[in-house]
């Protein structure tokens, strides 16, 4: 008699409906959805309305979701970004990026940081600091609205016109400053000029006196899967800041690095 439980092409299907709803959610909610109205969230799930709250709940509990109690609703949460976190230390690129962003703060007395995007938000993931008053206070796990910082539009800018108008359909973009773009259309221009630069920079956009550029980092198959940027005084950045073009050069050879430890070789003339 054979006792064999692994499943063939001839086994049933051993997919677990309650596991494949709370997926279902997650990814819901990793696309920028806050399930603020449960019977709209529920009805573009797929699932009902008692189910979704008892999934909330339980993500919740396990810390794979967090509240926002300044607008309500739900983002993914710390349990989640540690996983995340394992997941991505696994396939190197947590450890990869270390030594150069060490490098980054050696060559530019500037805070280095490493994100990727998740929906319309960016979370940081490793950060190294100069010893300076101006060192950042970014923490690893921070999250950042990605239209409004230098690591977010980067990674904005690798996105095609239809998925970016997805993104943000029917969405608030809120200001930071006056510099921030709070529509889509600028938005859109402001990316088309980091794409056609390779970098993004700021000059004080998101916080008063704090400057930052920010380069993709992309993996084998030629997706830009996260960036790093630089941070530091805003006068370091400013168009004729004697160091702009030095913070430039050192930022796209660190994340060329990156990539190329990564498997990339797709590099063209205009991310050199």
């Amino acid at each position: 008699m054979n006792e064999d439980p692994t499943p063939d092409k001839a086994s049933p299907d051993y997919s677990v409906p309650p596991v494949e709803r709370a997926f279902k959610v997650l990814r819901f909610i990793a696309a920028g959805n806050r399930c603020q109205n449960t019977n709209q969230a529920a009805k573009e799930i797929g699932i009902n309305r008692t189910t979704l709250i008892r999934l909330l709940a339980t993500l919740e509990a396990e810390r794979m979701i967090d509240q926002i109690p300044e607008r309500g609703g739900y983002r993914l949460g710390t349990g989640l970004i540690t996983l995340a976190s394992l997941a991505l230390n696994e396939r190197g690129l947590v450890p990869t990026s270390r030594p150069v962003l060490r490098r980054l703060v050696e060559e530019l007395n500037l805070s280095a940081h490493l994100g990727v995007r998740d929906g319309r938000e960016i979370v940081y993931l490793a950060r190294e600091t100069p010893n300076s008053h101006l060192a950042s206070m970014v923490r690893e796990g921070t999250r950042l609205p990605a239209h409004a910082t230098t690591i977010g539009r980067i990674l904005l800018a690798s996105l095609g016109a239809r998925d970016l108008e997805e993104l943000y359909a029917g969405k608030t973009l809120e200001a930071y400053s006056e510099k921030t773009r709070t529509s889509l259309e600028d938005l859109r221009e402001q990316l088309e000029r980091d794409r056609s630069q390779g970098i993004s920079w700021s000059v004080a956009n998101f916080e008063p006196d704090i400057g930052s550029a920010a380069v993709a980092i992309y993996d084998h198959q030629g997706q830009a899967i996260a960036a790093i940027n630089v941070t530091g005084h805003a006068s370091a950045f400013a168009a004729d800041a004697p160091l702009v073009g030095r913070i430039e050069a050192t930022l796209k050879a660190a994340a060329r690095d990156i990539s190329e430890a990564l498997g990339y070789r797709g590099w063209g003339a205009e991310q050199m």
